[in-house]
Formats: C-alpha cells, sequence, structure tokens
C-alpha cells in the first residue's frame, strides 16, 4: 500500500522493548494533526473515543495492559479533541471523521483492521463500516448508541429526572426545545446535585478515578465539545444500517447504563452480532474489567480471529 504524500507520520517515541509502543503525529489532508498512540501487538484494532470528546488516553490507561496482548491498539485522539489539533475550517462533520479514520490506516499501512467504539463511538464505527466495508474486518461496539435521540428519550431523560425527582411529564421530553438544550439542562441539574456519577457509574470513586486521567495531558483540546452541537447528523438513527452490515459485530450493553439505554440492543439487527449483556454501567472498562475481557475473548473466538 502506497501512503500519500500528504500524510506525515512524525514518530515522538520508538522502544520495541516495551511492547512496540509508538506515538505518532499524523497530518489529514486538510492539515489537522492527528494523535495517536499505538501499543501492543496482533490484530490492528482502531479505538474510536465517545464523549463525543473524552478522548483515547483513559482507555490506555484503565484497558491498555489487558488489551494489548491480544491487539495491535491504535489509540486515536479525534480531531479537536484531547491531543489533537483541529481544523482551520472547522470542518468536524461525519463525512471528515470517516476521512480521517482512512487516512490514518493508510498511513499506517494497515490493510484492514478491527474497530473499538465506546459510546459515541459507536455511531462513528456504523458510520465508518458503511462508508469503508472492505478496511473494516469486524466491530467491537462496547455501551455504544446507535441514536443518541432514542437514547436520550428512552434513557437518558427519564433517568435523569427521577434522580433530580423531576415529576412527570418529564419536561426533557417536550420536543418544542431544541435536543442539545434539554441535554444540557439535565447534565447542568446533575453536576450541581453531584449526581452525575449515576447516570453512567456504579460507584461515585470511579468517576474521581476517570477524572484523575485528564491531569495527565496538558492544553487538552476541547473544540470539538464546543462544536458538537452545530452537526445534527450526529443525532441521526444510525440504527437501519445495522441490519445491512455482514462483518462480525461484538455488541456489549450494561443492564445499567442508562447513558445509552439497557433496551438499546433490541433495536440493533447486526447479521452476525454477539450480543453481551452484561451487569454494569456506563464504563466497564473501569468497573467490569473481566467480563469485557470475557467478551472480548468470546468474540474473537465466535468469529475465528484467534
Amino acid at each position: 500500500m502506497v501512503t500519500p504524500a500528504f500524510l506525515l507520520i512524525f514518530l515522538l517515541a520508538l522502544t520495541p522493548a516495551q511492547n512496540s509502543l509508538e506515538e505518532a503525529k499524523i497530518t489529514t489532508s486538510d492539515g489537522v494533526e492527528l494523535h495517536v498512540s499505538i501499543r501492543g501487538n496482533g490484530i490492528p484494532v482502531l479505538y474510536l473515543h465517545g464523549g463525543p470528546s473524552s478522548g483515547s488516553y483513559w482507555m490506555e490507561v484503565f484497558m491498555g495492559d489487558l488489551l494489548e496482548q491480544h491487539f495491535r491498539m491504535i489509540y486515536l485522539d479525534q480531531r479537536g479533541v484531547g491531543r489533537s489539533g483541529s481544523p482551520e475550517n472547522d470542518d468536524f462533520s461525519l463525512d471528515r471523521f470517516i476521512m480521517d479514520f482512512e487516512e490514518v490506516r493508510e498511513a499506517l499501512n494497515i490493510d484492514d483492521w478491527l474497530t473499538m467504539g465506546h459510546s459515541f463511538g459507536g455511531i462513528l464505527q456504523t458510520a465508518y463500516a458503511n462508508r469503508h466495508p472492505d478496511s473494516v474486518m469486524g466491530m467491537m461496539i462496547i455501551n455504544g448508541s446507535l441514536d443518541m435521540t432514542a437514547s436520550f428519550h428512552t434513557s437518558w431523560c427519564p433517568k435523569a429526572s427521577t434522580l433530580l425527582e423531576i415529576p412527570e411529564p418529564f419536561p426533557c421530553l417536550d420536543e418544542s426545545e431544541p435536543l442539545f438544550d434539554r441535554w444540557g439542562s439535565l447534565i447542568k441539574q446533575l453536576n450541581e446535585r453531584d449526581l452525575m456519577w449515576k447516570m453512567g457509574y456504579t460507584y461515585r470513586e470511579s468517576l474521581d478515578k476517570m477524572n484523575l486521567t485528564y491531569r495527565d495531558i496538558e492544553n487538552w483540546n476541547p473544540d470539538f465539545s464546543n462544536k458538537f452541537g452545530q452537526y445534527e447528523e450526529y443525532i441521526s438513527n444510525f440504527r437501519p444500517i445495522s441490519s445491512k452490515l455482514t462483518m462480525p459485530v461484538l455488541f456489549y450493553y450494561g443492564t445499567s447504563d442508562w447513558m445509552i439505554g439497557p433496551e438499546h440492543y433490541q433495536t440493533i439487527h447486526f447479521p452476525n452480532m454477539l450480543l453481551w449483556p452484561a451487569d454494569t454501567a456506563h464504563m466497564p472498562f473501569i468497573e467490569n474489567q473481566d467480563d469485557l475481557m470475557n467478551a472480548i475473548g468470546g468474540f474473537l473466538e465466535e468469529f475465528g480471529f484467534e
């Protein structure tokens, strides 16, 4: 495979003795410098973080030692997030994200790879696989949504309203108000009463543990989180696409994951899918690592990746 001339990789560190550790900056065709950490050996896996804008670093911290025993993990900070740069033209469209993933793949001389996505990363994975099925040999969707609007209406809004002791009919279901305004109002109220952790974690300490990882990165780039609300395409329904994608899929979901919804899986119809229910909330990478690794191992065995 010939790497396009516009993709430049600047190796910051390469220590073969440390399990093929490599830090890279990949410059996209529109001039955005993306941060990529490459660790481990085995089948290449592109990690697509959620948030949006959560970054990929915490995945390295909490799950790296386990995942990198099986995979060559490619931890990507998406444009406008964390250690990556932002586009001068403010292009944070889904089309541009998909182009980024392909340009990273080409820059690393990878023919095809697995993807692993968390939360909002489920949408990114599905859209990417739909556009470039030959590049994606399989997907691991971990506590992922394929329809953020549905997740909000069926789980996020009712659960948050219950925690806040807001009586029915819940104001957050009033569609005369913009979705992001309703969502933002709930987040603000939950944070003010220190209840936000109950939406995504089993234990309050897990949120503190998660937040500590962000202190390790200086000059965190928040641009995509500030621009996300301008792109309604991200709150579209991607579930119908699932029935058209034939690559193997692990769909791991939490039975107490109120951010996505414990019943969200019922509307997902990948033809070759391993469904894996877990007694966990939104962050199994912190709170249920053993079960998650069992699910990943089952996926690899089920579809012959080992």
